[in-house]
């Protein structure tokens, strides 16, 4: 039956808006939506079975999807134009795709697969073979960024191999040839001891010339970071690239229920995260750190390409964001010596969030143990955050504006200073000190002794929980973002739809999608999360948390953390188009740039923002002055 001309149009347009592919030819563009098969869904019908999403890939022509578990729970949202399904992201146990609104969706079968799979080879980058989706079993072919849902217990591949900690160091290698294998836990009476893998008997034994009759704890990490069983196997990814690790033990409450790796991991994952964090921790030079990062831009172009979602390109791009920022410190320590006193690296702003893109500048401060002197210590530290911030700097992560980093005398200081300028921010709430709890209130140690800022931080959530004079000026602060509708002045105008485009100057005719999208909702996040007393940082999980505090509506919080995913996936791929076309990444989007029903859902988005915006506003009307 032939198509609706409206739907072809819908699907022509979404083919050539979807990043991957939209890199078809010509040819195989005009050819292909002839061989769809369309499919109409009304809001809250299920997709497709788990069948039918293991052998077919969907293109979402209009409208949006959204990832529901059978105990309600909510999970990304996909938007026109996204593909799912076959190769990309069948659903995991317990796991449906659930049409949001009036939906169209194309569907290509088997035989179109591998017919595009043969014309173009390229396409195994992003899809995995339709015959070997078609063949396996549900879920079991490559989901690519399915870790989000994905837990833990789906990547073991096998019961955990055991010793106790008093077995020879001969005994654990030979075990380990035996069973093929590249680490063994140390366990005993049911509690975790330590980790063993094949590089530590390299390096600590072999290399060291150590009696091999030793026991195997001598050569071991002891206290081995873990993750639980029902953890997403996206966190262990992040883990990884964090830490630079490459094997995790992983628990089952206390018990040892088995190991996963690194590449148990990346196997289930498109990008090559963990690898690039692993070449990070491996360079001896600013210049090789320099060459690491440069790869972030095609990260995040393949992250975008590959249908990642908002939340999940950020948190990835942050990782190695402090995989660098890690190893910067550990070769300014390499030449300074170590630290004469404790510190924590913590960083503020949008790497404290883990919501970082390819356009991020560096905000950060150091927190000193208090047993920190000026005269004695004031050099080396001086010295140390200036060699980070500057290697930051040669990575693309340009100096902040503010000067609100490390290597600014201000924002060094030992525990008690830090403490100080907290209470002062939050009991004279002046214009300047609003200002900086906006960057200093959403923090995270990176490096050092975490202890130092987590009771800091401690402190201060109790202090602005009742504070309700300060968190009145923290809304008004908040409000001074407006999302750009209906605005008919001032630097907006020009209404396209709509929809306010910067009036003048080299942005004219854009929208910034991030201080007049984004920031808004981190604004209104952070003050629910400082009125609830919650230590939540990334945006999304203080939207979560604000619902159970009372402080938002179960509804709005949904159309909040919507609207967010679609303002940041939105920032994503814009920046995406311009890394692929060599130009430099920012966050002015021009309206013609997206569909008629991409501009809707735009305008749906800060609709959202403004409304709750409002509704905070009022609630704390009275007690601004």
């Amino acid at each position: 039956m032939p198509h609706a001309p409206a739907d072809t149009e819908a699907v022509t347009h979404a083919l050539r808006q979807h990043p991957v592919l939209s890199q078809l030819d010509d040819g195989s563009l005009s050819a292909l939506p002839a061989q769809l098969r369309l499919a109409h869904l009304d809001a809250g019908a299920t997709v497709g079975d788990a069948d039918t999403l293991a052998t077919q890939l969907g293109l979402l022509a209009r409208g949006r999807l959204i990832w529901c578990r059978s105990d309600g729970e909510r999970g990304p949202m996909l938007a026109a134009p996204a593909w799912f399904g076959a190769g990309v992201n069948p659903p995991a146990a317990g796991w449906r795709l659930q049409a949001d609104g009036e939906t169209l969706v194309a569907w290509a079968d088997a035989a179109t697969l591998a017919g595009l799979a043969e014309r173009h080879p390229w396409l195994a980058l992003f899809l995995s073979a339709p015959g070997a989706a078609a063949a396996a079993e549900p879920g079991a072919a490559d989901p690519h960024l399915n870790l989000m849902r994905t837990p833990v217990r789906a990547l073991i591949k096998r019961a955990p191999i055991t010793l106790p900690p008093a077995t020879p160091i001969r005994a654990a290698a030979q075990l380990m040839r035996e069973q093929r294998v590249s680490s063994v836990l140390l366990v005993e009476d049911g509690h975790l001891f330590g980790l063993v893998t094949d590089r530590d008997l390299r390096n600590r034994a072999v290399a060291e010339g150590l009696d091999t009759a030793r026991p195997v704890i001598d050569i071991a990490t002891v206290a081995p970071m873990t993750m639980q069983i029902t953890q997403p196997g996206f966190e262990a990814l992040l883990m990884m690239a964090r830490h630079n690790i490459h094997h995790v033990p992983v628990m089952d409450g206390d018990a040892v229920a088995g190991m996963i790796t690194a590449t148990d991991v990346t196997e289930q994952h498109s990008t090559s995260a963990v690898f690039l964090a692993g070449d990070i921790h491996k360079q001896t030079t600013l210049d090789g750190l320099v060459a690491c990062a440069a790869k972030v831009r095609g990260l995040q172009k393949h992250l975008a390409a590959a249908g990642a979602s908002a939340y999940a390109t950020g948190h990835i791009v942050t990782a190695i964001t402090d995989a660098l920022t890690t190893r910067l410190l550990q070769l300014g320590e390499a030449q300074l010596g170590p630290a004469p006193v404790d510190y924590a690296w913590v960083a503020a702003g949008s790497q404290a969030r883990s919501e970082q893109t390819a356009k991020s500048d560096q905000d950060n401060c150091m927190v000193l143990d208090d047993a920190y002197d000026e005269a004695a210590h004031g050099a080396y530290f001086k010295a140390l955050s200036t060699f980070v911030c500057d290697g930051l700097n040669a990575c693309g992560y340009v100096y902040c504006p503010g000067e609100m980093m490390a290597m600014t005398d201000k924002w060094r200081q030992p525990r008690r200073v830090w403490a100080e300028y907290f209470r002062k921010w939050v009991d004279t709430p002046e214009p300047m000190a609003l200002m900086l709890t906006c960057v200093f209130f959403d923090v995270r140690t990176v490096a050092g002794h975490a202890a130092l800022l987590d009771g800091l931080r401690t402190d201060v959530l109790r202090r602005t929980k009742d504070a309700k004079l300060f968190l009145a000026h923290m809304v008004g602060n908040a409000l001074t973002h407006q999302p750009p509708v209906g605005l008919m002045g001032g630097m907006f105008g020009g209404l396209f739809g709509g929809l306010s485009t910067i009036r003048s100057g080299e942005h004219k005719g854009t929208i910034d999608l991030k201080h007049n999208g984004i920031v808004p909702v981190i604004d209104l996040a952070r003050v629910y999360a400082l009125a609830a007393g919650h230590d939540a940082v990334n945006t999304h999980d203080r939207l979560a948390h604000a619902a159970e505090s009372g402080e938002i509506s179960s509804q709005s919080v949904r159309d909040l953390r919507d609207a967010l995913e679609f303002l940041s996936a939105l920032r994503i791929r814009h920046q995406a188009r311009q890394i692929a076309a060599g130009l430099p990444a920012d966050n002015y989007l021009r309206p013609d740039e997206l569909s008629n029903f991409e501009r809707e859902q735009l305008k749906d988005a800060f609709g959202v923002v403004k409304q709750l915006q409002e509704v905070l506003g009022q609630r704390y009307q009275g007690l601004r002055r």
